[in-house]
């Protein structure tokens, strides 16, 4: 029996599947000793989740609503629409998770899993342009400038991006499986992106229950990085049609099950010409919207002077 189908609080199940539980049988090999042992208090949770570390998004009111930014050590999905802004959010990710810890970030690097093709490195370039020159506005009347200016750079940004090039889903299992080796010899990894987890499983997979099993072990792998390495582990979706009463919805890819896989879900949609991003799922946060907008910046606030951006 899968965790998710027992009476467990949405935070109760977003604890035990970041420590790896997924069905039931998982506490069959432990003691009630070892069960005990390892146990929290309420104040244990509290201090931990009052000290998690955020990746900011560039977007205040975004990052208001997820409490700071997307979160570390729990996994976040994304979905809506082509062209809503799900990789330009990816990517300003990939780039923001390596702001130095003195003005605000977290100063790590960033795997990015393309399964679609879809990463543009001259976007990135583009990003982590903007992204400096930001930090540079924030200390340009301090007598932090110089050194500012010495150990931030382009280069050194995309350097610190890690890309996989994912054509199968044979191939983003492998990847999968791989990453604990691979961030234990990188260090400093604070996020991981796959854009999108969806492709390959749509394209390829026609056993609906098999494919359900394989992706429940993925994300339970997903959980353990995130958890082990203190990081933030971001799923972008696509989005499908579900009929209800006789009408056909969008709703995101993967069915029902999927969607107790992720601690968080935030949902892009377009409000007219305005995007928004709407909180759906969350353990401990109110659920509630926020606009933000695809500038050539990057993402950015809907109030920011920065030209938009129609994307793709």
């Amino acid at each position: 029996m899968e965790i998710w189908s027992l009476p467990f609080s949405p935070s109760q199940r977003a604890k035990l599947l970041s420590a790896g539980y997924t069905y039931l049988h998982s506490f069959s090999h432990l003691s009630p000793s070892a069960l005990a042992a390892g146990a929290q208090t309420a104040w244990d949770i509290l201090c931990e989740d009052r000290t998690m570390n955020h990746i900011t998004t560039s977007c205040e009111d975004l990052d208001g609503i997820l409490g700071g930014g997307i979160s570390c050590k729990e996994i976040t999905e994304v979905g809506g629409v082509p062209g809503i802004g799900k990789t330009q959010l990816g990517i300003q990710l990939a780039v923001n998770v390596q702001i130095p810890v003195e003005y605000g970030g977290l100063g790590g690097k960033a795997i990015y899993v393309d399964t679609e093709g879809s990463f543009m490195v001259e976007r990135a370039f583009q990003i982590a342009e903007s992204c400096i020159q930001d930090i540079m506005d924030k200390v340009l009347q301090t007598d932090d400038v110089g050194v500012c200016q010495e150990n931030l750079h382009v280069n050194a940004i995309l350097a610190n991006i890690f890309y996989f090039r994912i054509c199968s889903y044979t191939e983003q299992i492998a990847v999968v499986n791989y990453l604990e080796k691979f961030i234990s010899a990188q260090k400093d990894v604070k996020i991981i992106i796959i854009d999108s987890v969806t492709f390959h499983f749509r394209q390829d997979f026609d056993d609906l229950a098999l494919r359900t099993r394989v992706l429940s072990a993925l994300a339970q792998k997903m959980m353990k990085l995130a958890k082990k390495f203190n990081l933030a582990v971001v799923l972008l979706n696509q989005v499908t049609t579900k009929c209800t009463d006789g009408s056909f919805q969008l709703t995101l890819a993967l069915g029902e099950s999927w969607s107790h896989a992720c601690t968080n879900r935030i949902i892009l949609y377009w409000k007219g010409n305005e995007r928004c991003a709407y909180l759906d799922k969350s353990p401990s946060l109110p659920l509630s919207a926020a606009p933000f907008s695809v500038t050539t910046k990057g993402i950015r606030s809907v109030a920011s002077s920065c030209k938009r951006m129609r994307t793709t």
